[in-house]
């Protein structure tokens, strides 16, 4: 099984923001950030699971996806996305990153676990501090679609 743990964070919600993963499969670790100079905190929540189901390279693996969004784990386990998708998402934000989604989904299938955020979870914690980090960091992406106003 593949484990996946991630976290967005926005300073100012919009401002400057970033996502922070940590992905485990056996004895393996790693870990990501990335970090953007005007964005949202459910835009980086988001882009930490799609940015983490890049990485997966083994197919067939159960992937377990944990995260303290609930816009994101509720849009997915309680079925909104696909009503939204069906839609062409009029009305919702961030339709840009649910479309690249929604491939990623079809071919992992992920299962998603809620998780309190700033609970002392030690892998939530490691991900909101690298999100953090990301955010306050020197090099700073252009989150395009946002700043566009792509998003909504």
């Amino acid at each position: 099984m593949i484990t996946i743990f991630t976290d967005g964070a926005a300073k100012g919600n919009p401002g400057p923001g970033g996502y922070g993963i940590v992905l485990k499969f056996k004895h393996h670790r790693k870990e990501l950030s990335e970090g953007f100079r005007l964005t949202t905190n459910n835009r980086m929540e988001l882009l930490a699971v799609i940015r983490a189901l890049k990485e997966i390279k083994l197919p067939d693996i159960p992937v377990t996806i944990y995260s303290d969004s609930k816009y994101v784990v509720d849009a997915i386990e309680k079925g909104w996305l696909w009503g939204w998708q069906k839609k062409g998402f009029k009305g919702k934000k961030n339709p840009d990153l649910w479309q690249q989604y929604i491939p990623l989904h079809m071919k992992y299938k992920p299962k998603f676990v809620w998780v309190k955020g700033h609970a002392g979870h030690p892998e939530n914690e490691r991900c909101d501090q690298l999100a953090v980090e990301a955010a306050e960091g020197p090099d700073l992406k252009i989150d395009k679609a946002y700043e566009a106003g792509e998003n909504s």
